[in-house]
């Protein structure tokens, strides 16, 4: 290859590996070339391909660009000589997609994936517009330990496994925490929490959501943010006992993913109680626990009630208890003869 003195480029194309055919180049650096047909017979990898001995990095947008090729979105390339440093570059060049704004409503209309952020894996599941759980829960496992390369690939193909996995469920957005712990893994929020301090210190929350947005936007996800506050304590509460099945563990943050997309579709966390055997019917309407959605508190737990519980009365029960004419007894105030009134007592003696 030193003996060429022109310039090669490639369109990229969406869908194919790494999203260039012809000159194809991975995220860790290494650089390959489609030969023509009549330069085949120096090829020196599978396919007719020539792969070079050197490795490229790209210090400007690096990460967006191992974000395009990862998910097999499309890269031009340019690769051309300077003569006067003696040395070979390799230009890559996208379209970056603008990130529009959807409305809320067209974001919930077919459901929406819900994802809980932990410091080793992503706890997602899909829920349907009415805040049901579909299906089954997804973990999408990263590792952060090692190099900060080795963190950044791990979250990046974390990312793009649970957008994939979105894209086949037919959502619109994926619901996520709106965390931020720049402020909160002090000491003097914490105490001697040592460990609750580590472990939120490990999880990558500015740049995980920076990279979510910017690789959702490719594929035309929206992302909805949703206030943090109990969607854990809350989503264990409601939702962990309900959703475990003799095949199926639900773990607490499979039960938080479901109280973070309940919210992000405005429904309360707090699930829907069955009402009394008496009133499951129309007869009195279809009575639950759901609040109004202005309603304050509507996803803290209902106080109980103080005093005895009691049994529901069966119907026509207790109908004609105040009127004395209607009791079949002896003595009764219809069968004596005259009328009676009480006297009045003397005030004293």
């Amino acid at each position: 290859m030193g003996g060429l003195t022109v310039a090669v480029s490639a369109d990229g194309e969406s869908g194919k590996r790494l999203g260039n055919e012809t000159i194809r180049v991975t995220p860790d650096g290494g650089v390959s070339i489609k030969l023509p047909a009549p330069l085949t017979g120096y090829a020196n990898s599978r396919n007719g391909r020539y792969a070079l001995t050197a490795k490229v990095a790209f210090p400007h947008r690096g990460a967006e660009w191992r974000d395009r090729v990862s998910a097999d979105r499309a890269v031009a390339y340019h690769i051309h000589y300077d003569t006067s440093r003696d040395r070979w570059y390799l230009d890559a060049s996208w379209t970056r997609t603008v990130v529009q704004t959807v409305p809320l409503a067209a974001a919930r209309a077919n459901g929406i994936v819900s994802v809980d952020t932990n410091a080793d894996h992503f706890a997602a599941w899909r829920l349907d517009r009415h805040g049901n759980p579909v299906g089954e829960p997804h973990r999408f496992p990263y590792d952060l330990s090692g190099t900060a390369q080795h963190r950044d690939a791990q979250i990046r193909h974390a990312i793009t496994r649970l957008l994939h996995w979105a894209q086949r469920c037919g959502v619109q957005a994926i619901a996520i925490e709106d965390l931020d712990f720049a402020e909160e893994k002090t000491r003097e929020k914490h105490g001697r929490k040592r460990k609750f301090r580590q472990l939120i210190s490990g999880i990558p929350t500015g740049k995980l959501r920076a990279r979510l947005v910017s690789m959702a936007a490719e594929r035309g996800l929206a992302i909805v943010a949703v206030d943090p506050a109990y969607t854990s304590m809350w989503g264990a509460q409601h939702w962990q006992k309900p959703m475990a099945a003799p095949h199926r563990t639900t773990t607490r943050h499979d039960a938080a993913s479901i109280a973070i997309g309940r919210r992000a579709l405005g429904h309360p966390i707090r699930r829907r109680t069955a009402p009394p055997r008496d009133d499951r019917s129309d007869r009195r309407g279809h009575r639950t626990v759901q609040a109004a959605p202005g309603t304050r508190g509507r996803e803290e737990t209902r106080p109980r009630v103080p005093g005895p519980r009691t049994r529901c009365a069966q119907p026509g029960r207790g109908e004609k208890a105040g009127d004395q004419h209607a009791q079949h007894r002896a003595g009764r105030a219809a069968d004596r003869d005259g009328s009676w009134e009480q006297g009045s007592l003397p005030l004293s003696l």
